[in-house]
């Protein structure tokens, strides 16, 4: 029986996300025969941690799906078990970067891939905890009915499960490497409200996202086209199109992989929003055959984004997403350049070929991230309350972030170097027995097929 992984990383609280989760896994078992590993990595504390794990062990008993409720105990144990078996230099460090004391969204999708791999899992599904699914006609539209209709099957066989095909014959022996979708609502990221006090200067700030050298109107319309997701219209059929899928129409809370996330790893980096994206880019780039669809996630921002601490927490993960892609910049340009040549004769990327990538990129001048926050300077200071607030603590923290963005993509070429040894170890090591909190028949030991 095929074995999937459905998971929800979260550092808040969320009992309805979690319910949610465990009536997709129920659908997914009951719809496709098979055996959903519902995990929800959990990076909460005290009375918020104990919710959690008390809703995971009384979810009802659904054939077919097992639930799994991680605490950072949990998790830290296992990672120190993984990185021992690894062999890999350096475990100390491996171990803060795979679990780190800040928040990090690459971080904790990378030990929900090590913890799928453990669970003998073919796929990962990623949800979040700041979004829900939409309804049609009373019925909840679940993104994993496309995702397990054509994730890993080779995209010939695939084309008959799509309405569309927009793929080179050239693809098609390829495995459907990645099915994704976005999100109506909220933008993805925590800056309408800049967009809305000044557009200029929000076109101005999130054009810095993009290549330095674009000119300047490229730069706008990259800006007018970023953390929209797929706009506000709600779900009112199904459509899917089999493709090279376009990094700027799908998000990490509606994605799902198969293949790819055992090969390379995502950027580790703290304090970052988008440090998740990599694989997107890369399944692209690669000529990994995508399938996009339409069952978009409804995005909606938490309590905690709306305070003055909250604010500034954000924007400083804003601002070094910013930083950061000096050098991811440079590494998709030279992903886009390499092309299928970065794939093994198995249609797997060769981890080697992306790490000699990241380290070429860590050598970079950082000049360009240096007028980035002279421009964030000007841009926040204009804007002027608690932008300009912001702006004084930016200007403090300089030296620093500039620093830090280079070893982020250092430490990433390293993790990246150690993650095939990792993810091998993790398969090995196997998933222990507390980790199971739900039903479902389970075999003794974990599926191993790829």
């Amino acid at each position: 029986m095929r074995r999937i992984c459905l998971a929800l990383p979260t550092n808040r609280a969320c009992a309805p996300a979690i319910s949610a989760l465990h009536d997709e896994a129920a659908y997914a078992a009951r719809e496709f025969g098979v055996e959903v590993h519902m995990l929800v990595l959990d990076s909460c504390e005290g009375a918020v941690l104990a919710e959690h794990a008390a809703l995971a062990a009384r979810l009802p008993e659904v054939p077919g799906v097992v639930v799994h409720h991680l605490g950072e105990d949990a998790q830290r144990d296992f990672l120190r078990a993984v990185i021992a078996r690894s062999g890999a230099a350096g475990p100390d460090a491996l171990l803060d970067l795979m679990l780190p004391a800040a928040l990090s969204y690459g971080a904790c999708t990378n030990r929900i891939f090590l913890v799928a791999a453990a669970l003998g899992c073919a796929s990962v599904h990623r949800r979040d905890s700041d979004s829900r699914y939409q309804s049609l006609d009373g019925e909840v539209v679940y993104p994993v009915h496309h995702e397990l209709l054509s994730l890993g099957r080779p995209a010939a066989e695939a084309a008959g499960a799509v309405t569309a095909t927009d793929l080179d014959p050239r693809h098609l022996a390829k495995p459907v490497s990645m099915v994704g979708s976005s999100f109506i609502g909220e933008m993805s990221v925590d800056i309408a409200e800049m967009q809305r006090l000044d557009p200029r200067t929000y076109q101005e700030v999130v054009g810095l996202w993009a290549p330095f050298d674009w000119p300047a109107e490229q730069k706008r319309e990259f800006a007018a086209d970023s953390f929209i997701g797929a706009g506000t219209e709600p779900f009112t059929a199904d459509h899917s199109v089999l493709t090279l899928v376009d990094p700027m129409r799908v998000d990490m809370c509606n994605i799902a992989f198969h293949g790819v996330h055992e090969d390379v790893p995502l950027l580790p980096a703290t304090d970052t929003i988008g440090s998740d994206y990599f694989l997107i880019h890369l399944v692209h780039d690669a000529t990994l055959p995508g399938v996009l669809h339409n069952r978009n996630i409804v995005n909606f921002y938490t309590g905690e984004r709306r305070t003055d601490a909250g604010f500034a927490a954000y924007q400083l993960r804003f601002a070094k997403f910013l930083l950061s892609m000096l050098y991811l910049n440079d590494v998709y340009a030279h992903l886009e350049q390499a092309g299928a040549s970065l794939l093994g004769p198995d249609h797997r990327v060769r981890p080697a070929a992306v790490t000699e990538l990241l380290w070429n990129a860590a050598k970079l001048d950082d000049g360009e991230n240096v007028q980035r926050l002279e421009i964030l300077d000007r841009a926040y200071r204009r804007l002027g309350g608690r932008y300009a607030a912001f702006a004084d603590r930016l200007a403090g923290s300089r030296d620093r972030l500039l620093a830090e963005a280079r070893t982020d993509i250092e430490e990433y070429a390293l993790l990246t170097e150690a993650w095939p040894a990792l993810v091998a170890a993790a398969k090995e090591q196997g998933p222990a027995d507390g980790w199971r909190r739900g039903s479902g028949a389970v075999p003794q030991q974990p599926n191993r097929r790829p």
